[in-house]
């Protein structure tokens, strides 16, 4: 059975997607912001690493103890806000330092949205730190599309891609959502342990377990280094040009 890391485990899909590994018998190391919100599922088994992803030490903080924990088969980049000056430092800003310090696994998901599609490819003016909102959700989705399509390029070996869920009936979503929770669900988890082929072959973006195709800017290489370099510049940390996958 795998080991995979889902942030923003505490509600919503990414506490939906670790129930459904812990019952499948994977092994969950599980993050939220307030490892207390997390107790149920560490009593059934899971690894729990809290920290505020709006803050860069934090995020530093759980990268460390995710790696103290030893390699994951597999990261689901799941937590995600919706609103507030903090959508960039959480949505795109935590997802690019943990893949750049957590140890490679062997496989990346990252939680995109269709609303992805709306948002602008454009990198000026953007405040990195959140002490003033200066993107969109759907900027943000963007971003992180992107950032999943480099991170797929840079590393080839290993599988990496991004999930558009659905527009969801959970508290982001909210209660008259129209989409399918379960498929949601169900397709980050399937990229996170399936052989299928399609999925052993990078770079997918994909609804309801189909591949689909998203904004064009996200398959820029030129957009996505420029992306890279604004987060290695903000962050201090660099993502590695290649690595292996499961190498330090």
């Amino acid at each position: 059975m795998a080991r995979i890391l889902v942030t923003g485990s505490t509600q919503g899909l990414g506490r939906l997607a670790a129930e459904a590994l812990l019952a499948d018998g994977h092994r969950v190391v599980a993050h939220g912001r307030d490892a207390g919100r997390l107790d149920d599922l560490a009593a059934r088994g899971a690894d729990v690493v809290a920290g505020d992803l709006a803050d860069l030490e934090q995020t530093r903080d759980v990268a460390a103890g995710v790696n103290r924990l030893g390699r994951m088969d597999a990261v689901i980049h799941n937590a995600g806000i919706m609103t507030g000056p903090t959508i960039l430092p959480v949505n795109v800003v935590a997802p690019y330092l943990l893949t750049a310090l957590v140890t490679p696994p062997a496989r990346l998901v990252y939680l995109s949205s269709g609303m992805h599609r709306g948002g602008r490819a454009e990198l000026a003016g953007l405040d990195w730190s959140g002490t003033r909102p200066t993107a969109s959700y759907s900027d943000s989705k963007l971003l992180l599309t992107t950032l999943a399509a480099a991170v797929a390029r840079r590393w080839p070996e290993v599988p990496t891609h991004a999930v558009d869920p659905g527009w969801v009936p959970t508290r982001m979503g909210g209660a008259d959502a129209p989409d399918d929770l379960r498929l949601g669900t169900l397709t980050q988890t399937w990229l996170a342990t399936t052989d299928a082929p399609d999925v052993l072959t990078t770079d997918g973006y994909w609804h309801h377990r189909h591949r689909v195709r998203r904004h064009p800017a996200a398959g820029d290489h030129a957009f996505q280094e420029r992306l890279l370099d604004a987060l290695a510049g903000h962050t201090g940390t660099p993502l590695a040009e290649g690595v292996r996958s499961g190498s330090p």
